[in-house]
């Protein structure tokens, strides 16, 4: 297939490309073959060799764009999703989370249904790459592993892993079973998609140890010598909220980043949620390790007293892309992560000024007296919810380019209002895609593909 129009990514952080009358083709396994300007001679040459029904169009004023990438969000919890936010973190897993999960551990037609519609969420909204977090049980997470290749998301599935737990029968009796159970879930989750071929598998399984406060020491050192045995990606939380940070401090008698990292869970292939409360010096370990950064704004508003120093993170050199924290944030769509991002790193920054101004500078606090700003803008927040979260993954996609998957969704002018320029008439500007990000919804998406195949169509 032929797609002839305009193209946009982000494959630098604060570089956004446009690619106007730009002629694309995939090949039969769904990766790229071919990205140049219309107006080349090989571009002229393909297209007068091919019939007008293998020739997609796209309209003026609408443009293609990578798909989203969701680094963190759990499944279950879209049982509840847009309530039971007034608790504190550990109060709320208690109230909300376990019992939701639990929920569904009892019942698979129950979470056969939550996960197709959750599915059908995600593609609505654009996502098309997706680290969940599942539950305890085998049987549940194979559902939802099915479930999301079969609706054609990429999606990276967590079976938890927890051996403690305040919820007396939500709990894995002891880490030896946890980690048989793991193993066996990483065999079957591989075995959905073993008839298939290697560009239509959509599917992964993940290492998941809830956070700290549910995982004993011998259960993270043993999903740590699981992660260097298999390869599998490692997700979980890291310094979420203060309630949680001491509450690993009172039974630890150190931090969480220092669990995970003597347990070998801190790695190239590792996603932290969160990491509100570190400090400077565990930036730079995570640095080290290449540890990637799921961002929660819109979760962290709730659950946390602080935001992500986003800033601090990309300078030092930290993967970082964005999550909806499905269900401690309320939606499901990435934009809204890439808006909240935007927001409360401009009042980062605002704070930062305020203390030099005010020379009320924390003992300690070295942010206060930097002169960088803190802030981002929606360009970087964009690069985040694309590319930034497809690095993190490990996958290609993110951009357009020659050789990786075309994972792409269309966006259409929908209810977007131009008073000031007649969109159909002109080049797309960064202006229209401004507009687009900032007040863009559901109905400016009008076509979505995953390895080349069309899952959405408006």
């Amino acid at each position: 297939m032929f797609y002839r129009g305009d193209f946009v990514h982000t494959e630098e952080l604060s570089n956004i490309e446009i690619f106007r009358d730009y002629l694309l083709a995939i090949d039969s396994a769904g990766y790229i073959s071919h990205f140049e300007n219309a107006s080349t001679l090989l571009s002229r040459s393909l297209l007068s060799k091919e019939s007008e029904d293998r020739i997609v169009l796209i309209p003026p004023g609408s443009f293609l764009l990578p798909t989203f990438c969701d680094l963190h969000l759990h499944a279950p919890q879209f049982l509840y999703q847009g309530t039971g936010l007034h608790l504190p973190l550990m109060e709320w897993l208690n109230e909300y989370a376990f019992k939701a999960e639990e929920r569904l551990d009892q019942d698979p037609n129950l979470a056969k249904r939550v996960y197709t519609r959750l599915g059908e969420r995600l593609v609505e909204n654009g996502t098309g790459a997706v680290s969940l977090f599942g539950t305890i049980k085998e049987e549940t997470n194979l559902i939802l592993a099915e479930t999301m290749q079969q609706i054609g998301i990429r999606a990276f599935v967590g079976k938890l892993s927890m051996d403690i737990s305040t919820r007396p029968t939500y709990i894995e009796s002891t880490h030896s079973e946890s980690l048989a159970s793991v193993r066996s879930f990483i065999d079957r989750t591989r075995a959905l998609t073993a008839h298939l071929p290697d560009h239509a598998r959509l599917i992964e399984p993940v290492l998941t140890p809830r956070f700290v406060p549910t995982c004993s020491d011998a259960l993270l050192q043993g999903l740590g010598e699981l992660a260097q045995q298999t390869g599998v990606m490692v997700q979980s939380h890291l310094a979420e909220a203060k309630d949680q940070v001491k509450a690993v401090r009172e039974t630890r008698g150190t931090s969480d980043l220092e669990v995970f990292e003597r347990a070998q869970l801190l790695t190239s292939r590792t996603i932290q949620a969160h990491c509100t409360y570190l400090s400077s010096e565990e930036f730079s370990r995570l640095a080290r390790h290449g540890t990637a950064i799921a961002h929660c704004p819109l979760s962290n508003a709730y659950f946390s007293a602080r935001q992500l120093a986003l800033r601090e993170a990309l300078n030092r050199g930290i993967c970082v892309g964005l999550g909806t924290d499905i269900a401690g944030g309320y939606s499901v769509d990435v934009m809204t992560a890439m808006r909240w991002a935007v927001g409360v790193a401009r009042i980062s920054d605002g704070a930062r000024l305020d203390r030099i101004e005010g020379d009320a500078t924390e003992p300690g606090d070295k942010t206060a007296v930097n002169t960088r700003g803190l802030g981002v803008d929606w360009k970087e927040a964009l690069y985040l919810g694309t590319r930034g979260g497809a690095v993190a993954l490990g996958l290609g996609s993110g951009v357009f380019k020659i050789g990786v998957p075309f994972d792409a969704q269309q966006k259409g002018t929908g209810p977007l209002d131009f008073f000031d320029i007649g969109h159909e008439s002109v080049d797309l500007s960064p202006e229209m895609i401004e507009k687009w990000w900032c007040v863009g919804d559901i109905r400016n998406r009008t076509g979505m593909w995953i390895q080349g195949r069309q899952i959405l169509f408006r």
